[in-house]
């Protein structure tokens, strides 16, 4: 066995950058919000196709998160109905790049994360 250092307690302190990711990489519905954001200003009925395996309240609950880490704002239209559309801020379009870093990576190891996932569910099922 090798000897490592230990880890510090203060390895994600109050000032950690970590502890401001804006969405967390459990919420699998965010970098997804995002992608659908791309093109410009959507309704929630309009991310709801695309998103059809969400629930509303889900998607809702994904919404106000990217609004409040100000990745995306909501803009209610009164007329002539009320209407609200969720957008890009300028720092939600700077996590574009970095998503299609993550996309390109996942295309690139495609086969091998199925296939780990396919082995994982076998030993567990064994």
């Amino acid at each position: 066995m090798t000897h490592r250092q230990p880890l510090p307690a203060d390895l994600f302190d109050e000032l950690c950058p970590s502890t401001l990711v804006p969405f967390r990489f459990g919420d699998k519905w965010a970098p997804l919000i995002i992608r659908c954001l791309e093109d410009g200003p959507r309704r929630f009925s309009e991310l709801r196709v695309p998103l059809h395996r969400v629930t509303p309240k889900v998607l809702t609950q994904s919404l106000r998160g990217l609004e409040r880490s100000g990745l995306v704002s909501r803009t209610v239209h009164d007329a002539p109905r009320p209407k609200v559309e969720y957008a890009l801020t300028p720092l939600g379009r700077s996590m574009l790049e970095p998503l299609e870093a993550a996309y390109a990576w996942v295309a690139e190891h495609w086969d091998e994360l199925l296939d780990a996932q396919e082995r994982y569910a076998a030993s567990r099922a064994s």
